[in-house]
């Protein structure tokens, strides 16, 4: 008697679904179709959302788009009344934005054989300038506008040079040493007989320089 009363309740105990009301299992199954569509929407705005990110990332122009990259610069007459504008200061506003109180002025100034070791030049700016047989050597020189100027002979061992143009200077038996020149243009510049020993240039860096005697 109890072995039948047992196998009746496990009878009625596995079946109950099968005898619930219409009602109840309608309402089950939209409940279920209603998370799976929740599910569905929520991984569509997710993909819609990667999209757009990875569009604008691609599309965009990168803020890390080098100085010595850009083709033009429209600047400023030089300052001639300034007296004190032919001097080398370092920035005490970290070499990574080239950040300065004033426009950080050299263009034709006489500075050969000038000591700016461990100095932070960002942001520099030297056209027709004489900085020949300088001491540059462990200095800073982010977005440092460098073109047609005179290097023969500086040193920049253990310098990091990144996003500046050398465009039309002369490089001859510059020193680079161990120097870290990224995204940096020698774009018409004369590097012969330039020590790039251990350096750090990328393919795009390099490619335009002329006559590099490693």
């Amino acid at each position: 008697m109890v072995a039948k009363t047992t196998l009746i309740s496990l009878l009625l105990a596995s079946s109950t679904s099968a005898f619930a009301p219409p009602q109840m299992q309608t309402t089950t199954s939209r409940t279920t179709q209603l998370s799976a569509t929740k599910n569905n929407n929520n991984n569509i705005e997710i993909a819609a959302a990667t999209f757009a990110i990875a569009s604008s990332l691609l599309l965009s122009p990168l803020s890390a788009s080098a100085d010595g990259q850009t083709k033009e610069f429209k600047l400023p007459p030089i300052d001639q009344s300034d007296k004190s504008r032919c001097v080398l200061n370092s920035s005490k506003m970290g070499q990574a934005n080239a950040a300065r109180d004033k426009l950080y002025d050299l263009r034709e100034c006489p500075l050969s054989g000038v000591k700016g070791n461990e100095f932070d030049l960002s942001g520099v700016i030297m056209t027709g300038t004489d900085v020949s047989k300088a001491n540059f050597r462990d200095a800073q020189f982010s977005k440092g506008y460098l073109r047609n100027s005179n290097f023969d002979g500086a040193d920049f061992t253990n310098a990091i040079v990144d996003r500046a143009t050398f465009k039309g200077s002369s490089l001859k038996g510059t020193i680079f040493a161990n120097a870290v020149l990224t995204a940096t243009s020698f774009e018409g510049a004369d590097v012969e007989n330039a020590d790039f020993t251990d350096a750090y240039i990328g393919d795009f860096d390099i490619r335009t320089c002329v006559r590099i005697r490693l």
